[in-house]
């Protein structure tokens, strides 16, 4: 690092090590998510308006699961420039949609799905796990802030169902 003082000074150095650090979660993502349709839900005459959003996400890791989640979007002048922090209200539903099969080794509480809720401090994370006595894939969608989480929360599961004349994965199989 010091190496980098006299190139971008200080101030230049915190930003480039507060990037790094949040290097990781951005690239957990692999895909962004689908925006599926939104619902306002506060109108506001010249700026746009409140909004539920839904959005729709594939398991990055296990093909033939899709995760839907809804949350909100502000709207106004905080919204529009991207300086308002929108609240830890946020629904999941993740169902089958085809034959399921693992890409590799999972862990449990592995993150499908990272989201940055505001300008730095807080986050939206999707995380999944395995019921392997009910053969079973569990995810949680939650909110991380850096000083204070929230405790709001939700969960999906999706049971391994056959898909045509195959068998379906036994989830306890591919745990790290």
């Amino acid at each position: 690092m010091m190496w980098l003082k006299g190139t971008i000074g200080s101030g230049g150095i915190a930003a480039v090590c507060l990037a790094a650090a949040l290097l990781p979660a951005a690239a957990v993502a692999a895909d962004d998510p689908d925006r599926i349709f939104d619902k306002s839900t506060v109108w506001r005459p010249l700026t746009p308006n409140d909004k539920l959003v839904v959005y729709g996400i594939d398991d990055p890791v296990v093909s033939g699961v899709a995760c839907w989640y809804t949350q909100p979007e502000k709207g106004g002048i905080k919204g529009t420039l991207g300086l308002a922090e929108d609240v830890s209200d946020i629904s999941l539903a993740c169902r089958q949609t085809g034959p399921v099969q693992f890409k590799g080794k999972v862990s449990q509480g592995e993150v499908v799905f990272s989201e940055r809720r505001s300008l730095i401090f807080k986050s939206m994370q999707i995380v999944r796990g395995c019921d392997a006595k009910r053969n079973t894939l569990i995810y949680m969608v939650y909110s991380d802030k850096v000083v204070q989480g929230s405790p709001k929360n939700s969960t999906s599961s999706v049971p391994l169902a056959p898909w045509g004349t195959e068998p379906p994965p036994k989830c306890g199989d591919f745990l790290k």
